[in-house]
């Protein structure tokens, strides 16, 4: 499989599955994607209820990587990344929960992260004489599940920048308390700060003298790979209704949202997808008015979507062969403010005993509005995190206690250890010099 930057255009710098990994980010700036993107056989959707939920995975891992992981090699990994359950939850008639956050750190993102470091890990051995740098920005999810994914892995440091006091406490603790080889960075800004810095390290000469860098977020082609293995396992167990299939995606930086449209694309018969927004609106601003802006991210309960600059974009942009128009055929997108949230999540648990975390309560409101319109359809949201991980967001929208995981609550004891670094790619590359 050859892959290209989406920046390359005009394909002069052709790279293998295992230089995209290593990479992450291209040369260029620019993100990753196959040449062509793989085609699945019809009989592979015909067929999937009889397939296991780990050669559904295996059969799409094999079809982005080809031949440069041996098979049973990859067959390991797979299983390994997948090894916790990917239920879809009736919530009400037509309308499921894709519950994502039942992983080590308990949200969906464990998936792509397990996955990305065990790839990482293998490229490392096999094609590497040194020490990798990989360097990942987070506004919550990605941070905690990329130290989980990548702790105690031989020749691998990781880097993680949080902006500071912008991520909720537990949260936090699941980024900053493993020492070893993973860092932890508070820095003083917000979380497209904390993804420009990423950046620009990432493309930093000196730097690259001195360490192999690679990266971790959704820009990592690793990591959308694996996040196409649910939609899939999804597909699996909705088939049965024999109904057209819609997934709601809560959206910020749109790597959830261009695996599954990837999967669309190579052949997966689903109908529509719904981009659910918080404030950050950047999304339904483009498809309704054809022209794409970013903007400064706004804070908002569900956080982890407060990206006003979502990288992803530019990889559905080639993927819909820049024009609106194929966007609109296949996705719609909706922003939902902190007030609706608050009462979405409010009245789920009131009326369907179903508790949402914030991001789910804006999936679950833009899927509730589509199916309203939409009676003849049945839809799947993605519930990306353990509602716990926003334990004072909940308890103060409830007015009551929630149940804390014991694997969250383990969390919670350990000592924070982070370098606050300001928004200044310098200050921050003397740390990755340094440590």
């Amino acid at each position: 499989m050859i892959y290209y930057s989406t920046r390359d255009t005009d394909r002069k710098n052709p790279q293998t599955f295992a230089n995209a990994v290593l990479q992450g980010l291209a040369s260029d700036g620019g993100l990753f994607l196959p040449e062509k993107l793989p085609t699945l056989p019809n009989s592979f959707f015909e067929h999937i209820e009889r397939i296991s939920n780990e050669d559904i995975a295996l059969q799409i891992a094999v079809a982005f990587i080809g031949d440069e992981i041996p098979l049973d090699v990859l067959k390991q990994i797979v299983v390994e990344t997948i090894n916790f359950d990917l239920p879809l939850f009736p919530v009400k008639e037509n309308m499921f929960s894709l519950e994502l956050y039942h992983g080590p750190t308990m949200a969906f993102k464990d998936v792509g992260a397990r996955f990305m470091a065990r790839v990482m890990a293998y490229f490392v051995k096999q094609h590497l004489k040194q020490e990798v740098k990989v360097v990942v920005a987070t506004s919550g999810d990605t941070g905690s599940a990329v130290a989980a994914g990548f702790f105690g892995m031989e020749g691998i440091k990781v880097y993680i920048l949080y902006p500071k006091g912008k991520v909720s406490p537990l949260q936090e603790k699941q980024l900053n308390t493993w020492g070893g080889n993973i860092i932890a960075l508070e820095v003083e800004g917000s979380f497209d700060d904390c993804q420009a810095l990423a950046k620009q390290l990432l493309n930093d000469e000196e730097l690259k003298h001195t360490a192999y860098l690679s990266s971790a977020n959704s820009i990592n082609i690793a990591r959308l790979v694996p996040q196409s293995f649910y939609y899939a396992i999804a597909y699996k167990q909705l088939k049965q209704y024999q109904k057209p299939i819609v997934f709601c995606v809560p959206s910020g930086n749109f790597g959830n949202l261009a695996a599954g449209f990837m999967l669309k694309l190579m052949g997966m018969p689903v109908e529509r997808f719904i981009a659910a927004t918080n404030a950050n609106d950047v999304f339904p601003k483009f498809l309704s008015e054809g022209v794409y802006a970013s903007a400064p991210s706004k804070v908002t309960l569900s956080n982890a979507m407060d990206v006003g600059a979502p990288s992803n974009f530019e990889r559905l942009w080639q993927l819909c062969d820049q024009d609106v128009a194929v966007f609109r055929k296949y996705m719609q997108s909706i922003s939902v403010s902190d007030a609706t949230t608050t009462n979405t999540l409010k009245t789920v648990y009131e009326t369907k005993n179903y508790l949402l975390d914030p991001h789910g309560a804006v999936g679950y409101y833009a899927l509730d509005q589509y199916l309203n319109e939409h009676p003849d359809v049945i839809g799947a949201f993605l519930e990306t995190a353990h509602p716990a991980k926003f334990v004072e967001v909940v308890e103060h929208i409830l007015q009551e206690k929630i149940n804390i995981p014991a694997k969250l609550m383990a969390f919670a004891a350990k000592e924070k250890v982070a370098f606050q670094v300001p928004v200044d790619a310098e200050a921050v590359k003397r740390v990755l010099q340094e440590k």
